[in-house]
């Protein structure tokens, strides 16, 4: 994980730590698993996911004294379409096992993104450059915040949402995922 972080993160000094507990293989079953999740509304699926993620890493998520958890947003139309936002559920899960708030509505997603599958790293930072706002400034000053995203690839969506709690007053941002892309 400490590599992965150096080459996702440290450059960008806005996320502090980074945990996941998969790694996740394309065509392999943690894949079906997120699918079935994301796509065939299987919301018991993300609680489930959320509370493998803090069995698994939850003493060093435990280090991280955070005071809420916030899911990385969907866009309106997104949420809309699907009826829920995964992440959310699966900070859920997280939220049980650890006793730390989940706060869905801290970041929003103002402009919609095209899907990032397919995407470069730097096609992917432009993708979501000032793709989301803070609702309420003084939700997150001097709070140390941990976001959640399904799977983690360059990285480039977490870093932007700490971007945005950073810069408005957030003390520590820190990310968990289920998965890291291979």
């Amino acid at each position: 994980m400490e590599r992965e972080f150096h080459r996702k993160f440290s450059h960008s000094n806005i996320i502090s730590a980074f945990q996941s507990a998969f790694v996740f293989e394309k065509d392999k079953e943690l894949q079906d698993i997120l699918h079935a999740l994301k796509y065939n509304n299987k919301f018991q699926v993300g609680k489930f996911l959320g509370g493998l993620i803090a069995n698994q890493v939850g003493e060093q998520v435990k280090t991280w004294n955070a005071d809420m958890i916030i899911p990385v947003p969907l866009h309106s139309l997104k949420k809309a379409e699907r009826g829920y936002n995964q992440a959310e559920l699966i900070c859920k899960g997280i939220s049980k096992v650890l006793s730390i708030p989940t706060k869905p509505n801290v970041l929003k997603r103002s402009r919609y993104t095209l899907s990032q599958t397919t995407m470069t790293l730097e096609e992917r930072k432009e993708n979501v450059h000032k793709a989301f706002v803070l609702r309420k400034k003084k939700n997150v000053i001097s709070k140390r915040i941990i976001i959640v995203d399904d799977v983690l690839t360059t990285g480039a969506t977490i870093t932007e949402c700490g971007r945005v709690l950073k810069e408005n007053g957030a003390e520590e941002v820190y990310a968990l995922s289920v998965a890291i892309a291979d």
